[in-house]
């Protein structure tokens, strides 16, 4: 079941449909964040059931603490989560962010990230009017990288990271053009 909280937008894309995270999403959330594909946001095989849990349960919580959150993202035709995008900004961070994870191979390398993400930026800036985003992304994953320079994010050196990690990288995403327009969802 799928939290119903007021005002959860719906975003949609050509071929995806980003939602809110709901209950049936944590299998597949926990099959990611105990993987290998996970150790670039802290987790990977060492983890287990609860802190799987737990994390996910923070993910859905984020919603009802911050009024936002990382989006589910679905292929058209399925409700399936096969990744999130979207705002993140939990106590303690330094600047709010754009995350994103993807969960399996199996979705690389179709654009679909960058197609969530082309769909995340203008809801964040026009609709929960963030002035300035960033990623945080560790300097060893170059998929991330990649995303966020085709997004047209610079890496900014003088920004501070999460827990004061020098291992992660802080890139700024530009406003976007298309930031106005989205009053349907405010």
């Amino acid at each position: 079941m799928t939290p119903r909280l007021a005002g959860t937008p719906v975003l949609e894309t050509a071929r995806m449909v980003l939602r809110v995270p709901g209950a049936q999403d944590y299998p597949a959330w926990r099959a990611f964040y105990t993987s290998p594909r996970a150790v670039f946001i802290g987790a990977g095989p060492q983890m287990d059931e609860g802190r799987a849990w737990r994390a996910f349960a923070s993910v859905i919580g984020h919603w009802a603490l911050r009024g936002c959150g990382v989006f589910a993202l679905t292929l058209r035709g399925s409700d399936t989560a096969i990744g999130t995008c979207g705002p993140w900004c939990p106590a303690g961070w330094p600047e709010r962010e754009i995350s994103w994870s993807l969960w399996s191979a199996e979705h690389e390398g179709k654009g679909l990230m960058t197609e969530a993400a082309r769909a995340v930026l203008p809801f964040v800036h026009g609709v929960l009017g963030w002035d300035s985003a960033v990623s945080y992304i560790d300097r060893a994953n170059a998929p991330s990288i990649a995303l966020a320079e085709r997004l047209g994010a610079v890496r900014d050196p003088a920004a501070p990271a999460p827990r004061g990690d020098p291992g992660t990288l802080v890139y700024r995403h530009p406003v976007p053009d298309d930031a106005g327009g989205m009053e349907a969802y405010a």
